[in-house]
């Protein structure tokens, strides 16, 4: 039986010519060739390169052409090479390529019980976890979108913030020479956040934010701002910003890219702790407990004073914390800390938080979300976010884009600290879902000479991966770039190739996915011309 296909294709670039895709021709003789090729792991750990560069393979016993060179996917019929050697393009032919995937029937087989028991698995995990506790809709900070009644609340607690800095009630304490005889009638300066209080109108967005914490209360929301101004000089904030604390916890807490709306994400991973030293060094004793608050809260503070407080900037945090192998509710030396850094921050930097997602959640979180979910309000609750192990990556990706998704979680950008010269957080990536017992192919059409390089990666892989150059020229050689490989799940790379095209022609990446679930497919590419 003939197989059926479905093709979906991208938007085209401007001015992009109109061009008919065709599938490679059986009847093209094939060369196998090296590429660069480079894996990223999800974990710390570096796997073993694989080892590309093999011995050509030519379909046809008729031609034997030499091997090609690396990265290089030049073929040497005679025809074949003066084209290429005389190719020549004018400048309407000069078009970034164009990408276009397809989707057939997979050729592999997965034994049918292995599949049923990875369902059942999966729907187990489903059940267990509640995914999103309800919809919610971040309350615009634009002050054009306040209703008459918040409008009306907003300016009550100005009045009243004005009253108490003319009457100094915030306490603040004058610097030396700033002090003044006692019938001094200057107000009292306040800064919050780096923000002056009734300054301008990031100062309505900052009281905004006290105005929601307290359902536009006005007298709660001035009796809130006033012990947050006394705590945070109680506190010395200020000081705390410009000392240079050091700790062992860069991989504790981190901020890393945006996601979709523009939010900064932070991301609090609580396994690290599972390093007995590590633990020990932060909790042992109450003076190194009251150091972790204290770099906690200094990262805070140096990465509020980064948000935008302008009417309708983005002025809250995508807060994610990673469940995996967390040490649990039986350390009482962090579930004490943890519990003295929630209330702080419940009581001295209301609405900084846009989604809290929490990502590899074990069975026991669920247990102690069982017992603190009736004391929170519907509004708090809809903020949360749970997913299991498997369903991490997915649930990351309908808040945030791949390329600002750091490689340990699914996505495909780099730790800061490490290097990629080809791709950065800037070079967005496309997804794709790979159906059951299906193969996706993506198609991109090269317009010019060029060297491309591309990044791709299956979450969980249990697939088979190929990739593959296919001329124009209709008697040239289909050049190997990735023999047919099955990725296993502890692979998880993300693999990166860097191919030069000296001929007109596509690129053909394939995925072949035999098992009884949904794969989602990532991938980019960068063309720098020739």
């Amino acid at each position: 039986m003939a197989e059926q296909s479905t093709t979906t294709t991208l938007p085209t670039p401007e001015n992009q010519p109109p061009s008919e895709l065709t599938t490679p021709e059986e009847s093209k003789p094939t060369l196998e060739a090296s590429a660069t090729e480079t894996e990223t792991a999800a974990t710390t750990s570096t796997p073993e390169k694989e080892t590309t560069a093999e011995k050509p393979e030519v379909t046809t016993e008729e031609h034997q052409p030499p091997k090609v060179t690396e990265t290089a996917v030049t073929t040497t019929t005679p025809e074949t090479e003066t084209a290429a050697a005389n190719l020549e393009l004018t400048p309407e032919e000069h078009q970034p390529p164009k990408v276009t995937e397809t989707e057939t029937a997979s050729t592999e087989k997965k034994e049918l019980t292995s599949q049923k028991e990875e369902a059942a698995a999966e729907e187990e995990e489903t059940k267990r976890i509640p995914q999103n506790l309800g919809s919610f809709k971040e309350e615009s900070s634009k002050l054009s979108d306040l209703s008459d009644s918040e409008k009306k609340s907003l300016n009550e607690l100005k009045h009243l913030v004005r009253e108490a800095l003319d009457s100094h009630q915030f306490g603040s304490v004058p610097k030396p020479e700033e002090e003044a005889p006692a019938n001094n009638d200057k107000p009292e300066e306040v800064t919050i956040w780096g923000v002056p209080l009734l300054e301008d109108d990031r100062s309505d967005v900052v009281l905004l934010k006290f105005l929601r914490a307290r359902d536009f209360k006005v007298k709660d929301s001035l009796t809130m701002l006033k012990n947050t101004v006394k705590w945070r000089r109680d506190f010395k904030i200020d000081e705390l910003v410009d000392e240079n604390l050091v700790d062992d916890l860069d991989k504790v807490v981190f901020m890393h890219g945006h996601d979709r709306e523009g939010h900064p994400v932070c991301y609090n991973v609580y396994g690290e702790f599972q390093n007995k030293e590590l633990y020990n060094k932060t909790f042992s004793d109450e003076e190194k407990r009251k150091h972790f608050l204290r770099t906690r809260i200094q990262f805070l503070e140096r990465s509020i004073r980064k948000l935008d407080f302008s009417s309708g900037g983005v002025s809250t945090i995508f807060q994610i914390n990673d469940m995996k192998n967390s040490p649990g509710l039986g350390k009482k030396e962090l579930r004490s800390a943890t519990k003295q850094a929630v209330q702080l921050l419940q009581d001295n930097y209301p609405e900084f938080v846009f989604k809290q997602a929490f990502i590899n959640v074990p069975w026991w979180y669920l247990v102690f979300y069982t017992v603190i979910g009736p004391f929170m309000t519907p509004r708090s609750k809809s903020k949360l976010v749970f997913a299991g192990p498997s369903r991490s990556a997915e649930t990351l990706f309908k808040y945030i884009s791949p390329e600002q998704v750091p490689v340990q979680y699914g996505g495909l950008s780099v730790d800061p600290c490490d290097c990629n010269p080809d791709f950065s957080l800037d070079d967005p990536a496309s997804e794709v879902i790979v159906k059951p017992g299906t193969k996706q192919t993506v198609e991109i059409i090269i317009y010019e000479k060029c060297e491309i390089v591309w990044e791709i990666r299956v979450i969980g892989w249990e697939v088979s991966y190929k990739a593959e150059f296919v001329p124009e020229e209709k008697d040239a050689y289909t050049v190997v770039v990735q023999k047919p490989r099955k990725m296993k799940p502890a692979d998880e790379p993300v693999l990166t190739h860097s191919f030069k095209v000296n001929e007109l022609g596509k690129v053909l990446l394939t995925i072949d996915n035999p098992t009884s679930k949904k794969k989602k497919l990532v991938y980019r590419f960068n063309v720098k011309s020739l």
